[in-house]
């Protein structure tokens, strides 16, 4: 059985950092690539950052580059988002995702002074 469980967000001020994390167990987790999503309030939900099996390849939406640094520990079966600089535009419940089809339930991230 799948299961992504993030964890680590919050409410921070504008500028502040948080770094979420995503376990995941029930498949052979260095075999893939992981993502992080996020959707706010009455918008649709957005790939934010993506790492390969291994972490060698990463890609980030624009909205998030430079600020983001997604990475994988896989044997620790985790992978992290590290947010920097945050800004108030960066609200949303953020996801961790494999395949398509596999879903955390989400973690709040709220940067608002």
């Amino acid at each position: 059985q799948v299961q992504l469980v993030e964890s680590g967000g919050g409410l921070v001020q504008p500028g502040g950092s948080l770094r979420l994390s995503c376990v995941a167990s029930g498949f052979t987790f260095g075999y893939y690539a992981m993502r992080w999503y996020r959707q706010a309030p009455g918008k649709e939900r957005e790939l934010v950052a993506f790492i390969s099996s291994n972490g060698g390849s990463t890609n980030y939406a624009d909205s998030v580059k430079g600020r983001f640094t997604i990475s994988r520990d896989n044997a620790k079966s985790t992978v992290y988002l590290q947010m920097n600089s945050l800004k108030p535009e960066d609200t949303a419940v953020y996801y961790c995702n494999w395949r398509q089809e596999y879903w955390g339930p989400g973690t709040q991230v709220t940067a608002s002074s």
